[in-house]
Order: structure tokens, then sequence, then C-alpha cells
């Protein structure tokens, strides 16, 4: 042993300074030379958002977004995130006293009342809403009916809530990026509903998963146009909007338990993946969906 640990030395050459990108080998390496290994830099921490929550590191100055739903949960802390990182917003709300609060909190950010599932009405309140870059449809709603008690009424809220305003003020805010020669990127907020089935929640599902051949079918026809169209695939998200859902016990707990990362989503992780999207840094990203699931759809 003695006389093979010698060999080994013979051919050794002192090891490099610590931190030089060589290896550091020591004096008993049997390799005759040090390869070069790359030196491991810590990443670029995220920025501190209000309340703790933590917003990806992007710069949208210069360019202007437009956000639909955005008085309360997802759509609300995606707005206050946009305008963190410079971008001019313009929010879009049914309820007044949310787009004032998110005023004061925001201060610059456009307020825009309307209900989008009225086709007239979002024509007159969003047809000269000027240029946008960014376009994020996140207004939904959720009307939850077992199958045999689904009504006229709620089918057609909720198709013209979650489905028709996305075609609606796609073609709206598309229109003004052809004009102008731009490119442009479009999320549309879709729901794991898509993939997989919920009591009570028919119409619901129904609107997401038609969501999922519509993203790809814009990313498609926009895409000539430089205009990347994609969605984000969040799991049940503690919002007002699924305080519903989760005010059932049973329910709540088979959410749980059914994620692998024994956690649920948070409202965060879906905005920064919104981000990442909206952004150059997925420039080559277009038709395509991130699951924000805690490993929701793999279980």
């Amino acid at each position: 042993m003695e006389l093979l640990a010698g060999t080994f030395r013979q051919g050794m050459r002192e090891p490099p300074l610590e931190g030089s990108g060589l290896c550091p080998a020591p004096s008993w390496c049997p390799r005759p030379t040090c390869l070069p290994r790359p030196i491991k830099r810590p990443s670029p921490p995220l920025a501190a958002g209000e309340a703790g929550v933590r917003i990806m590191q992007l710069n949208f100055s210069g360019l202007r977004a437009l956000v639909t739903g955005a008085g309360k949960g997802i759509g609300r802390d995606t707005a206050k995130a946009l305008h963190a990182s410079g971008a001019r917003v313009v929010a879009v709300s049914r309820t007044h006293a949310d787009l004032v609060s998110l005023s004061k909190e925001c201060p610059g950010v456009e307020p825009v009342c309307v209900d989008l599932g009225d086709w007239e009405a979002t024509e007159q309140a969003l047809g000269s809403v000027g240029p946008v870059d960014l376009l994020v449809n996140n207004a939904a709603v959720v009307l939850m009916q077992p199958f045999l008690e689904v009504t006229k009424e709620a089918f057609d809220r909720s198709f013209n809530v979650n489905l028709r305003s996305v075609i609606q003020v796609s073609q709206i805010v598309v229109r003004g990026m052809i004009d102008r020669g731009v490119p442009g990127s479009i999320v549309n907020v879709s729901s794991i509903a898509a993939h997989v089935t919920f009591p009570n929640l028919v119409t619901y599902i129904s609107t997401k998963s038609a969501m999922t051949m519509l993203t790809k079918a814009m990313a498609m026809e926009l895409g000539p146009h430089k205009i990347r169209v994609n969605s984000v695939i969040p799991s049940m998200v503690q919002t007002a909007m699924t305080r519903k859902i989760f005010s059932d016990p049973e329910l709540s707990w088979k959410l749980k338990e059914r994620h692998p990362l024994r956690k649920l989503a948070e409202v965060e992780d879906v905005v920064n993946s919104i981000l990442f999207l909206l952004s150059d840094r997925s420039a080559s990203t277009s038709g395509s969906g991130i699951f924000v699931d805690a490993g929701y759809l793999a279980s």
C-alpha cells in the first residue's frame, strides 16, 4: 500500500489555490493533473415583496400590462408584482372597492371596473384601452353544482367569464400589438381541474379544459406575429374564490394528502410562474403550460 501511495504522489503537482476554479485535489489523488471544475456561485436572491412574499427579479420597465381579475387572489398579487417590477399596470375587476384599495397600495395602477361576463360592457371599457404588451387572463368564477343540477345560468356565467372573456380581451389586446408591430406575451391562468375531476365543479372543469386547447390554438395563430401564449396550471390555491371549496373539511383534507410535497401551492408560486412566462426569459416558450401543483398531478 505504501508503494502504491508513493506512486500516486510522484505524478501529482501541488493543488491549486482555493477559489481558482480548479479542483483542489489532495496530495494522494491518482490523477496526474488537475481538471478544471466550475465554481458554484450562489443564485441572486429573490426580491422581498410585501408581507414576506418573494417575487422574481424581473424588469418590465417601459412595458404596459393588463391583468384581469385583479381585485383579489392571484390576479391582485400579479398586478402588484408587475407594478413592483416597473410595468405600467391596467387592473381589471368587477369589484370597485378592490380596485380602490389596489390603487392605494400601488399608486399609478390604472383601474378598470367591468364585468367581463358582459360582452358589450367589456368592449366599451377596454375597446380603447391603448397599447398593451403583456396580458394576464386571470378572471374566473367558480359555481359549484352537481352535474344533474347544473343550470343554464350557471353554465352561461361560467363560460362567459372563464373562457369567452379570454377570447374577447385577447382579441382587443392582440389587435393593438399587431397594429404596432410589436411582440407580446399572454398568460392564461388555468387550473389543475383541466386535467383531473372534482365533485360539483362540472362547469368550472369544462371551462378550464377548454382553455388548455384555446391556449395552444392562440399560440399557433399568433406565433407569426411574435406573440407568445402560455398558461399556468395551479392546483387549488387558497384564495377568496376557492374559500367555499376549502370549507368542506373532507375535500380539503383529501386535497392536501394527495400533494406529494405535502403542501398546497402558494399564490406567490403561481405569480412567479406568470412573471417568468411574461418575460423574455421564456422567449422560446409558447403553447405550453407550467404546472404549479406541488406534484398533485403526479399522484
